[in-house]
Parts: structure tokens; C-alpha cells; sequence
């Protein structure tokens, strides 16, 4: 398996040409690396100018590793080549390294480069990728794919500090600045320079609001701010600020993730403390994240989830009767949210709202958290990815245990864990009564275990003593009904009067609906048995909109034009026709293509994971059939990115089966405002957590 790495955009707040001052210093060897044995120059040329200037170095390496697989390999040393490509004009370094030891069973590459950051002349930014690929290796391919990743993660963090390192010591020598490189053209007397700004003018950069949100009228806070990127690439200082301290290989699993997801979903890209806490919740295993990830944001896509805040009205009575709600910040700066659930009157809201309400109550609560934990981060200076959760059970009792009401809060359980992942930093019970470990018995097994580790229960009054709230929440803040000094406006919860409740009729008619409350639809499309959807235009010029996404398999969409009335199709109960059974197919197989039905829009092919949104005007009347069809991607060029059918690869579906979810309307002529050529659902909702939207009349 190939081992990847990209890592962040590292910002120097230093001029180019002191950065190479300081690069070349650490030739022919460096004490700062204990790895890096020795290096020497085997060809070295120039250009007329003096411009470019490109150095072949043989570098020799001692690898930390167990003496018996150096035996057994026969070496002592690696060496690898180094290219560095230096153009003094254009202001950038490249540097490509490859091994040279064992290069017929192992493949190692490495690109670095160092370039002036584009909105600001006098910094320099640095990037860096590599990949490993062992073949073979006596037999130790695990081994050495370890030893390998750590040693090369050990010198990745020392990189920055050893740039630093000669940075100080030009400093101490006096050489703080370096004037750029100039040309002179010897035949004429015109003469190309550099203008040199003075060495003190280093201007502060505009930082990109779409990555941090801040907004700061006075300029002496501006160091405080993220660097900006190239390409709205992510940076070192952003990374620390924003995200917190990560590992290199972490650093770069959140990138490499980040960058699939903009060649798959085409900007609609989840914020980067969003897909940081999926990573988080699969130990950064990028294809278990990126499997969940994608079925997370096909959830929220599908149920308008992004909208909830905005578009959901809680009811009366859970304004009365849900005894819950935000409470200021915990120690660490995490929002504080109480629950009074032994107050609360949990059957009583099931059978007064059901369990629709009360999971869109919670859903609610955790889209708040949301925002919260990213207002959190910018008031307080320092990341902040969680929340504090603090639960008094004070009266509970065996009400509680209701099965109705233990199954909704199961289930409940079960969709917060697969769509916010890690987002509870700390979970304070206090006042367990006896009851709670049947009531934990029922829980536990349904909450990840990382998430079980941040569980603190506190029996009676235990939570007043050392080790209890005032460890992990100021005095000043806990709430009176916990003896604190704090007045909390949280609702006391109390009783539901039954005569609020509903019938068990009027529940079960609600039950599951958010599963299926969705302007979207599923459907599933066979070899041999493609998806066809029939929509009858009356009036010419009329708009057919789509919205669709493909979760599994790659699938080939067509949109037919027929003046004929498809027949309804015939039942057919053996071979490939019974999975046609539930996919009617609309054009007879007698039909003939552009004499009883033409294609009206080129075919497009759409991959596993793309979401597609489109449009058609349409030119005469009739009937207009979209059609989805199986695409066998043995037949397609390969994708340089990895696919989501590899990424759920595991699921256990068949191979010539397709799943998508679509939305399609139809918009009357005189009803459409705007550019045909920008045509967007009006339906068509995409993902607060998106940072921009593409939208075209077919975008992917």
C-alpha cells in the first residue's frame, strides 16, 4: 500500500533570499539532524545569467532501525539524490528526492518547494509531499513501512526548527537582510532589476474571513491573525490556532481529505473543524473517516439537517416543559450545556410531542453547539472543537425507564454518535440515584467508547467536594439549583398535563419521519435495470430542474424527449427483469432511437460521491423521461483521487447495483427570474457547513 503525505503551508515572516541563506547552511551535513550522515555535490550547473542554478546532491542517511534488518538488508547507510532547482528571478527553490538504495523494491519520493507568499513579497512559504511505496523488503514490508513513516515524521517536525536555527545565526553574524538577485544585459545599456523594498517593510497581510471569521478594527492585533494561503491552501499558524496541535501525519491526513472532498463535492466543503472531528473519531484512518464523513453529509444533505436552525420552530411545549439549554462556557472556554433530566418529564414529552420533536429538539441543541464551539475559539484565542455537557439527575426515578421513552432516547443516541463525532468534550453527572445504572446498563452500549472516557458521575453531593464541578466549572457560573451563586433561566421541566398527550394513532403517523420527511428521494439502479423518472411538460419553454447525489457506484444520466405517452410496463418475474420489477422501465425496447424517442442533453457520467445539479429548457411539449443507468467502471479511465467506491468498499452491497438520491422540478417559463445559464432549484439546499456553493446549469 502506498503511504501519502502533503503537508501544510509552513510561513516564513522572512524574505526569500535569507530563507535560502539559511537552507543552504545545512550542506554537506547537518548536526541538527543526527540522521542526515553526509552529503555531496555530484553535478551542479548554471545559466548564463546566473539565474537558475540546479544542484544534484547525493545525500547519505543512517536509519534508526533494529541491527538484525540492517544485517539482513546488507546496508549500513541509505542514500538518496536530491534536485534542487533554484531560480533566483522567479524567487522559488524545488526540490525532488528519490532513493537510490534499494530503488527496485522500494520507491520513495519527496517534492518540496519553497516560494514568495503571494500576498505578501517579504514572507516565504514552504510546502512539502512524499509517498512510499515497498514493493518487497526480505519480508519486512510492515516493519520497514513503519520505521520508515516515524523516522520520516521525526524529521518533518525538526524542518521548521532548523531553518530558525541559521536564521539566528545570520542574525548573529549581522546579516539580516539580503538584496535580491539582479541581471544586468551586457549589449545595450538597458538594465532589468528588482525595485528593493527597505529591509524594514514587512506589511501585515489580509487574512481570509471565510477561514476564521475575524474581524479586527485595530492593526496591533493583526499578528494574532491566521497567515493567508495560497490557493485557499491551509497553513501551518491557521492549523495551530484554529484546529490545535496535530502530529505531521495527521496534519496531512486532514489535508488529503480536505483535498478529496474538493475534487468530489466541487466546493461544497465542510469546514475543517468539521472534517477534523471525523478524522478524530476513526483515530485518523483516512478511508474509515472518509467513509464516514460521506454518509454524515449525504444525512444532512437529505434531511435539510443545515436548515434546522433557521427553519425549525420549537414547539410551546418543549419551551415550557424541556428542562435544558445553554449555560456560559466551562474553564477550558467549551459551551456549557445543563440538562435537568431527572426534572424533566420524559413520557410526558413523547406522548405530548413524540419522538419526532424530541429529536429535532436535540439536533437543534448540537447545531447550536456547533456555532457555539466556533464563536468559542474566536473569543477565547485557542481552538475549541467541544462542549461541556452537565446532566443533574436529581429526581430521577423509574418514569424515566419508560420503554417508549428509553427506545427514543436510544435512537436518539444513535444518529448524534454518527453525525457529531467528537463534539462532547465532558459529560458531568451529578446526583446519580440508584436508579441510573439500569438506565446506564441500557445507554452505555450504544456510546463510542472515546466518548464513554469523558463521562465524570458524581453520587449525592460528592460534586461539591474537591475533585467535583469547581474543578471544571468557575464558582461564579454554577447555577443556584447546585447551590452556586448563578441564576440560570433554564425551565424547571415539571409534569406534562395529559391532557397534551396524543393518541398512539397520531404518534405512529409521525414516527420515523425525519427518515423520510425529505424533499429527496432514494433509488437504486441495477445492471441491466437503469432508474427512469417520467415528467409531462404541457407548456414549451418550461425549466426541468435536478439535484442528485450518487452515495454508491458510478452511474450514466440521460434525459429523453418522447411526444409518445410511455405504456405501463409489463411484469416479468425471471432473470435480471425481476429487479426491473422495482425499477419500471418507461422506453419500450421496441422504441427507436430518434424516431419514437430523442436524447435531448449529452450523457453525463457521474461518479461515485459527485453531487450533481442541472437544468433543461425545454422546446416543445410532451414527455420527458431522466434516466439513470449503471456504469461499469472497469470500462472507465481511472481517477487519479481515490473514489468513494473504494472508500465503501466494505459495505456489503452488490457490485452491479447503484444508489442515488434525487430531486427534480419543474419551473413554468414565466415563473423562472435570472440567467438560464445559472439555473438553480429553488428547493435545492447544500450545506451550511459548506464555505461556497457552486451552481451552473450542470455542476458537479
Amino acid at each position: 500500500m502506498v503511504q501519502e503525505y502533503q503537508s501544510p503551508v509552513r510561513v516564513y515572516k522572512h524574505p526569500f533570499e535569507l530563507i535560502m541563506a539559511a537552507y543552504v547552511r545545512r550542506f554537506p551535513k547537518c548536526p541538527l539532524i543526527p540522521m542526515f550522515v553526509d552529503s555531496e555535490i555530484i553535478s551542479e550547473s548554471q545559466s548564463d545569467d546566473g539565474c537558475v542554478l540546479v544542484t544534484e546532491r547525493r545525500c547519505t542517511i543512517d536509519i534508526e532501525a533494529p541491527r538484525l534488518l540492517k544485517r539482513i538488508a546488507g546496508v549500513d547507510y541509505l542514500y538518496f539524490i536530491q534536485k534542487n532547482s533554484l531560480n533566483r528571478r522567479d524567487r522559488t527553490l524545488h526540490i525532488e528526492v528519490h532513493n537510490e538504495t534499494f530503488s527496485n523494491r522500494v520507491i520513495v519520493r519527496e517534492r518540496c518547494s519553497y516560494t514568495v507568499h503571494p500576498e505578501n513579497e517579504s514572507w516565504t512559504c514552504f510546502e512539502q509531499s512524499a509517498s512510499l511505496d515497498i514493493k518487497s523488503f526480505f519480508g519486512f514490508e510492515s516493519t520497514a513501512e513503519k520505521i520508515a513513516m516515524k523516522q520520516y515524521a521525526s524529521s518533518i517536525k525538526k524542518g521548521k526548527e532548523i531553518i530558525e536555527y541559521y536564521l539566528r545565526e545570520l542574525e548573529k553574524e549581522g546579516v539580516t537582510y539580503i538584496p535580491r538577485w539582479t541581471s544586468t544585459v551586457d549589449s545595450g545599456t538597458v538594465t532589468w532589476r528588482h525595485q528593493l523594498p527597505p529591509p524594514s517593510a514587512a506589511r501585515a497581510i489580509p487574512v481570509n474571513s471565510a477561514k476564521d471569521g475575524l474581524h479586527c478594527k485595530d492593526s496591533s492585533c493583526s499578528a494574532e491573525l491566521v497567515t493567508g494561503s495560497p490557493d485557499d491552501k491551509l497553513d501551518a499558524d491557521y492549523i495551530r490556532r484554529y484546529l490545535g496541535d496535530l502530529t505531521p501525519l495527521q496534519e496531512s491526513c486532514l489535508i488529503r481529505l480536505r483535498q478529496w472532498l474538493q475534487e468530489t463535492h466541487k466546493g461544497k466543503i465542510p469546514k475543517d473543524q468539521h472534517v477534523l472531528r471525523f478524522l478524530r473519531a476513526r483515530d485518523f484512518n483516512l478511508d474509515k473517516a472518509r467513509e464516514f464523513l460521506c454518509q454524515s453529509l449525504t444525512w444532512r444533505r437529505q434531511h435539510q439537517v443545515d436548515f434546522l436552525l433557521d427553519t425549525w420552530k420549537r414547539p410551546q411545549l418543549l419551551q415550557d416543559y424541556y428542562s435544558g439549554g445553554w449555560h456560559h462556557h466551562d474553564k477550558d472556554g467549551r459551551p456549557l450545556y445543563i440538562l435537568r433530566l431527572g426534572q424533566m418529564d420524559t413520557k410526558g414529552l413523547v406522548r405530548a410531542l413524540g419522538e419526532e420533536a424530541l429529536l429535532r429538539q436535540v439536533l437543534s441543541i448540537n447545531e447550536e453547539g456547533l456555532r457555539r464551539c466556533e464563536e468559542n475559539t474566536r473569543v477565547f484565542g485557542q481552538p475549541i472543537s467541544s462542549w461541556t455537557c452537565l446532566v443533574d439527575l436529581d429526581g430521577l426515578n423509574m418514569r424515566h425507564l419508560w420503554r417508549p421513552g428509553i427506545k427514543a432516547l436510544l435512537r436518539i443516541i444513535e444518529i448524534v454518535e454518527a453525525n457529531y463525532p467528537e463534539t462532547l468534550g465532558r459529560l458531568l453527572i451529578l446526583r446519580a440515584p440508584r436508579v441510573f445504572p439500569v438506565l446506564w446498563t441500557l445507554v452505555s452500549p450504544l456510546i463510542d467508547e472515546n466518548t464513554r472516557k469523558k463521562f465524570l458521575v458524581y453520587a449525592g453531593n460528592d460534586y461539591q467536594g474537591p475533585g467535583g464541578l469547581v474543578d471544571y466549572i468557575d464558582r461564579e457560573i454554577i447555577p443556584d439549583f447546585l447551590q452556586g451563586d448563578c441564576m440560570c433561566d433554564i425551565p424547571e421541566g415539571g409534569m406534562v398535563p395529559k391532557f397534551l398527550y396524543r393518541t398512539a394513532e397520531e404518534l405512529e403517523s409521525e414516527e420515523n419521519r425525519l427518515l423520510t420527511d425529505s424533499i429527496y428521494k432514494s433509488a437504486s439502479i441495477y445492471k441491466g435495470a437503469p432508474y427512469e423518472l417520467l415528467i409531462e411538460i404541457t407548456e414549451a419553454s418550461s425549466v426541468i430542474t435536478w439535484d442528485f447525489d450518487v452515495s454508491k457506484g458510478d452511474v450514466v444520466f440521460n434525459i429523453y424527449h418522447s411526444r409518445r405517452a410511455p405504456q405501463p410496463p409489463r411484469k416479468e418475474t425471471h432473470g435480471i427483469a425481476s429487479l426491473g420489477a422495482v425499477n419500471p422501465q418507461l422506453i419500450d425496447k421496441s422504441w427507436v432511437l430518434g424516431q419514437d424517442y430523442s436524447m435531448v442533453e449529452k450523457a453525463l457520467m457521474c461518479r461515485e460521491g459527485e453531487s450533481v445539479q442541472g437544468s433543461h429548457i425545454t422546446r416543445w411539449p410532451g414527455f420527458y423521461i431522466l434516466q439513470w443507468r449503471f456504469l461499469n467502471s472497469a470500462a472507465c479511465a481511472a481517477s487519479s483521487m481515490p473514489r468513494v467506491d473504494d472508500v465503501l468498499a466494505s459495505l456489503q452491497v452488490s457490485s452491479h447495483k447503484c444508489k442515488i438520491m434525487y430531486y427534480t422540478e419543474v419551473l413554468a417559463s414565466c415563473d423562472f427570474r435570472g440567467s438560464m445559464t445559472s439555473l438553480e432549484s429553488c428547493h435545492s439546499g447544500f450545506s451550511q457547513l459548506s464555505g461556497t456553493t457552486t451552481s451552473s446549469t450542470i455542476s458537479r
